[in-house]
Order: C-alpha cells, then sequence, then structure tokens
C-alpha cells in the first residue's frame, strides 16, 4: 500500500493528465447521455404504444441491452462503427448512449404510467391533441417523478464511461492505468483515480438535490 505522503505528491504532479482525462470522460457521459434520453423517450412511448408490434420492439431493445455487458456493446459499437470512419470518442459515446437508453426507456415508462390518467381526458376535453397534452401536461410532471432516477442514471453513467479505457480512449481511467504502467505504481494512481470519481459524484448528486428542490418548491 502506497504511502499518503506520496499518493498526496503524485495527485498534485499528475493533476494536468487528470483534469484533460476528467474533461473526455464529462465529455462522454454528458453526450451520451443527452442522446439517451431521447432513446429512451422513443421506447418507452413504444412500450407504453396501444400496438403490440411497437411494444415487442420496446421489449426487444431493453432485454438486449440488459442480457449483454456493456463492455460488449461497447467493442460492437467500436468495431461495427470503424467501417465508417467514426472517431472512438463516437463509437464509445454512441455505445453508452444504447444502453443507457434502455433504462431510461423504463424510467420514463414507469414516470408517465404514474400520472393519473384523468389528466390525459382533462387535457383532451380542453381540445387539446392527445400529443399536445402529453408534451404539455404528462411530460412535466413525468419529468419531476423521474429526476431522482435520472439522476442516478447518469451518476452510473459516468463510471461506466470508465470502459471506454478497454478500446484505448484517453479518458479518467486509461489515465491512471497508463501512468501506474509507465511507473509499475499501478495502486497509487487507481486511488488518485477514485478520488477524482468520488468528487465528480458529489458535484453531481449535490446538482441533482439542488435541482430536486427547486422542481419541489414550483410545486408548491
Amino acid at each position: 500500500m502506497p504511502e499518503l505522503s506520496h499518493i498526496i505528491e503524485q495527485l498534485i504532479e499528475t493533476y494536468p493528465l487528470f483534469l484533460k482525462g476528467m474533461l473526455l470522460t464529462l465529455q462522454v457521459t454528458i453526450v451520451a447521455v443527452f442522446i439517451a434520453v431521447f432513446i429512451g423517450l422513443l421506447f418507452a412511448f413504444l412500450k407504453i404504444s396501444a400496438k403490440t408490434i411497437f411494444v415487442k420492439i420496446a421489449d426487444l431493445y431493453i432485454y438486449l441491452v440488459r442480457g449483454t455487458p456493456l463492455v460488449v456493446q461497447i467493442f460492437v459499437f467500436y468495431f461495427g462503427l470503424s467501417a465508417l470512419d467514426i472517431s472512438m470518442f463516437w463509437s464509445v459515446t454512441l455505445g453508452l448512449a444504447f444502453h443507457n437508453g434502455a433504462y431510461l426507456a423504463e424510467i420514463f415508462r414507469g414516470a408517465i404510467q404514474s400520472i393519473d390518467s384523468g389528466q390525459m381526458e382533462a387535457g383532451q376535453s380542453l381540445g387539446m391533441s392527445r400529443t399536445l397534452t402529453m408534451r404539455r401536461i404528462i411530460l412535466p410532471q413525468a419529468f419531476r417523478r423521474a429526476l431522482p432516477p435520472l439522476g442516478n442514471q447518469f451518476i452510473i453513467a459516468l463510471k461506466d464511461s470508465s470502459l471506454a479505457a478497454f478500446i484505448g480512449l484517453n479518458e479518467l481511467f486509461n489515465v491512471s492505468t497508463t501512468l501506474g504502467s509507465n511507473n509499475f505504481d499501478y495502486m497509487t494512481y487507481l486511488l488518485i483515480v477514485a478520488i477524482y470519481y468520488l468528487i465528480l459524484v458529489l458535484i453531481f448528486t449535490i446538482l441533482v438535490g439542488m435541482l430536486e428542490k427547486k422542481l419541489a418548491a414550483i410545486d408548491k
């Protein structure tokens, strides 16, 4: 086990490399979750559709994502998209989006179905279409209810982005393993990268909590 003084010394010395890796990690995570939200909403609507074929398509997608490891999905996107000359960044990002979209689909589906069906009828009785009622009345409420699990999923995606190191993307975790192999001191840099992840998770946990409080105040 490395001494605390050595860890602190390396933490200070290597922070430019880790900060660069952290920025790349954040870029991958934010873009992936942004895309995953649209994927999740699409498959959530398919899941609650009255047409059986749409429901089965959504079920198949969710089953495929849940039934295979994320690292396999990332490799499939990486090698599958290589023929299209898509960058490593986008291969990883799309792989993460594809993965997280399935979990967000279930989150959105549950949130939408938790809203009283009478609100849809009330909106339509006021002359709004089903789509307009969904957009103006149902979805805003569903989003507020889905916010806590959405925040958790974002944090999960942030940590899962470390799997991008397996295909060579120089994100946060890859920086630590590279430094570890160069200096034959894996434990020190693994402890350092753990600190960076803990800081990121703490920041986003606080931000999600603040947003929850803000939305709760609006509802009152």
